[in-house]
């Protein structure tokens, strides 16, 4: 294990990051754009954020969740930028996901999922697809712990519904 200390060592931490958690930060991206190539670019663009900008890391402990809300940030501007990307187009113009995305086996709970406001649907996926504690998230997202713990429950809420729904329908 390295130990960082100075500016140099800020930028070697944060691409050390980058690159230990390259698949992880690519399937949060992909889970909202459901575009290989859109997720690749974000991607890429919050690295070269990441790094670019590592000098102004203020505490080294914390660059995990600083490299977190710049992906985070690069995922609402690609939402800015394009407005919104509907499912049907998606699924038109992808047949297939790319590898690695095996989370969202099940299509019910993808479109539960995307049926979620952004916020929360970030929560649940930081949560349980990320495997991120919950005072981790509250740090990343820059809110209450108790507001992260709201949103989560009744993201949760909302999925039950979503998905009991759709097996009535079935």
């Amino acid at each position: 294990m390295k130990i960082f200390t100075g500016k140099r060592a800020k930028e070697e931490k944060v691409e050390q990051l980058l690159l230990e958690n390259y698949d992880r930060y690519y399937r949060l991206a992909f889970s909202y754009v459901h575009n290989a190539d859109d997720a690749g670019d974000i991607v890429q663009n919050g690295a070269y954020k990441a790094i670019r900008g590592s000098s102004r890391l203020k505490n080294m402990d914390y660059a995990a969740t600083w490299v977190y809300r710049i992906m985070l940030n690069e995922i609402f501007g690609f939402f800015r930028q394009s407005k919104t990307v509907s499912m049907e187009a998606m699924a038109e113009e992808n047949g297939a996901e790319p590898a690695g995305t095996d989370v969202y086996q099940d299509f019910d709970l993808r479109a539960a999922l995307d049926s979620l406001d952004m916020e929360d649907k970030m929560v649940v996926e930081l949560r349980y697809f990320e495997d991120l504690k919950l005072e981790e998230i509250a740090e990343i997202l820059g809110e209450n712990l108790s507001t992260v713990k709201s949103r989560l429950y009744r993201s949760l809420k909302k999925l039950r519904v979503k998905l009991s729904e759709r097996e009535e329908i079935v």
